[in-house]
């Protein structure tokens, strides 16, 4: 297919975003020790280590209480704060981006202002740019094939190994209710 566009996925560059926002995040929890009061660092290690799903999951599904441990982590370490709000902006870019133009005018923006925050967010997505680049146009994800494989391998471990391959492709068949009879 010498004309396919590689298109990135955009829950992809969103999963590698939130690993590097945690990593941070575990970073920020084991250089507390160098707080001299001993109850701040307690306090300060209570917070961010509660705090992983209030960081990484979309601050619109976030619930009251995890709300309020986002708070807490945004007094505690303007870094995290920082880190946040970058990738609530970029998933914003991807949300509402309307086309090419726009969308790479967006990323490329925001590439530039996490620069210092994402290191290596920002120079894998440099280097993938283009098939970055490509979702604006495309609007299209990796989400059915990668569910479909799923299936498939879920349909492979539960049948402990199949003896011949029609059998293991009568059962893929009738998991998608698919015409059967020419197998």
């Amino acid at each position: 297919m010498p004309k396919a566009q590689v298109v990135a996925d955009r829950f992809h560059v969103a999963q590698l975003v939130s690993r590097e926002l945690n990593c941070v995040r575990n970073q920020e929890i084991k250089s507390n020790q160098t707080y001299l009061d001993e109850l701040e660092q307690a306090r300060i290690e209570k917070v961010l280590k509660s705090s992983k799903y209030a960081l990484l999951k979309p601050e619109k599904n976030l619930t009251d209480k995890q709300k309020a441990t986002l708070e807490q982590v945004k007094h505690v370490s303007p870094r995290l704060a920082q880190m946040h709000q970058q990738k609530e902006m970029l998933k914003q870019i991807f949300d509402t981006a309307v086309d090419w133009e726009e969308g790479i005018t967006r990323l490329g923006d925001w590439l530039a202002d996490a620069e210092t925050t994402f290191k290596t967010s920002v120079a894998t997505i440099d280097r993938w740019l283009e098939e970055v680049a490509n979702y604006f146009e495309y609007r299209t994800t990796s989400g059915v094939v990668e569910g479909i494989n799923n299936k498939l391998k879920l349909i492979k471990r539960s049948g402990y190994g199949f003896r011949n391959f029609a059998n293991f492709e009568l059962r893929c068949l009738i998991c998608w209710h698919l015409d059967f009879s020419s197998a």
